[in-house]
């Protein structure tokens, strides 16, 4: 074979060597795994309403300003609330509140922040936090409570009551004064 002909060889196998090392170190690395997002995914509405129905009757609705809700759990918490729960009877028990929080596997309400809630027999109920417990169908008033009707003003600690508050039952410092003096509360 001829200089020229080995020459040729040669420059072939060295460009070949150096394609073959052009492709290997090219080769980009595999893309880092992507973390998955853990965080909850929530959905913000303006001016909006929940309720829950029991055996075609409506038990109670709220209005918020604002309701962020869990796009997964379906939990949602509330701003500036307003709402009704109502009564086998007939009777409505109002409130408004400036928070509160739904949970959607226990149906569980807690509502807090300056809590007054009004029933239609006249009773009024001030408290901070306020929750309905759904399967024992009560209203539990906790935190600087107040029942006033007429002329009753009822404290304590905690306050439930499966009727609107038309009966109720007083638990920790319980306080029941007859002839009391409406102070605007």
């Amino acid at each position: 074979m001829s200089k020229k002909g080995k020459l040729s060889i040669g420059a072939g196998i060295l460009l070949f060597l150096a394609l073959v090392t052009w492709v290997v170190y090219s080769i980009p690395d595999p893309p880092k795994p992507v973390e998955p997002d853990n965080s909850p995914r929530i959905m913000s509405y303006g001016e909006n309403n929940i309720s829950a129905e029991k055996d075609g009757k409506k038990q109670w609705e709220l209005h918020a300003d604002k309701i962020s809700m869990n796009v997964d759990t379906q939990d949602a918490e509330m701003e500036n609330i307003e709402g009704k729960f109502y009564e086998d009877d007939g009777r409505t028990v109002t409130l408004v509140a400036k928070h509160g929080i739904y949970n959607q596997s226990t149906k569980d309400i807690s509502i807090d922040g300056d809590v007054k809630a009004t029933n239609t027999d006249g009773a009024i109920l001030t408290s901070q936090k306020l929750t309905w417990i759904a399967a024992k169908e009560i209203l539990v008033a906790e935190e600087d409570v107040c029942v006033r009707k007429d002329d009753v003003m009822a404290s304590g600690d905690r306050i439930e009551s499966s009727d609107g508050f038309n009966r109720f039952r007083i638990t920790g410092k319980a306080h029941i004064e007859k002839g009391a003096k409406d102070e605007g509360k």
